[in-house]
């Protein structure tokens, strides 16, 4: 019994031993390493935010009004096929008097969120809510296709900016060759900002100020970043 003991104390510090060097070996000669791959793409889809908003007294009358102003945007939305329109948020709250005592009216706001890659169609669409509604917001993005063709480019490309970095980095420490141990790869996207539209402005003729389609949907810079460890031969 006492010899199998032994044995089995014996056997744990080897075990041990042999764990603790391994671990050792990959803290010796590690550098970690960070490369990345950017480009700027052009902008492909439009996104805009258009609300209506209006006062009354009762609040049923008020409900009334708005909706009938949110179906007739859901059927223009229609004529537009290319054009992706849906509803936003919509919100009543009650408006009192300087005193805080007396209801005075009840006030109403809902969004219409418009987004489109045709922007000759999205640009006259939000022309024509704007009879009624006014524009919030728009702004252009990368698509979510176009987004993830090139974030694959960018991956490859990153992977071999990461692995001439590392060749690089052994040849100016005198060593042979590397050993990758670990690497991630992130992904960012920088987008500009929207074009925000005062409220104020409440029917704004954008075909006689700013025509949207005269617009420049600009570019974001997406970028995939490669960071990881390697050991040194």
């Amino acid at each position: 019994m006492r010899l199998l003991t032994a044995f089995t104390a014996l056997l744990s510090i080897v075990t041990a031993t042999s764990v603790f060097a391994d671990d050792n070996s990959l803290n010796y000669n590690i550098a970690n390493v960070q490369a990345d791959a950017t480009r700027q793409v052009s902008n492909d889809e439009m996104h805009a935010t258009l609300f209506v908003e209006k006062s009354h007294k009762q609040p049923a009358e008020l409900s009334a009004q708005i909706s009938q102003l949110m179906n007739q945007a859901t059927a223009l939305g229609k004529k537009f096929p290319t054009v992706q329109l849906k509803t936003g948020s919509q919100t009543t709250y009650p408006i009192y008097d300087n005193d805080n005592q007396k209801l005075k009216e009840w006030r109403g706001r809902a969004e219409v969120q418009i987004e489109s890659k045709d922007f000759k169609a999205a640009s006259q669409l939000i022309s024509e809510l704007q009879q009624s509604f006014q524009t919030a917001s728009i702004n252009f993005t990368v698509s979510d296709e176009q987004r993830s063709k090139v974030e694959n480019e960018l991956i490859a490309e990153a992977s071999k900016n990461f692995q001439q970095r590392a060749q690089l980095l052994a040849q100016a420490w005198n060593k042979s060759g590397y050993n990758l141990v670990s690497i991630n790869l992130n992904t960012s996207n920088f987008y500009p900002q929207p074009m925000m539209m005062r409220a104020s402005m409440a029917k704004m003729e954008m075909a006689d100020s700013v025509p949207v389609q005269d617009v420049s949907a600009g570019e974001s810079k997406i970028t995939v970043s490669a960071n990881g460890s390697i050991q040194f031969k």
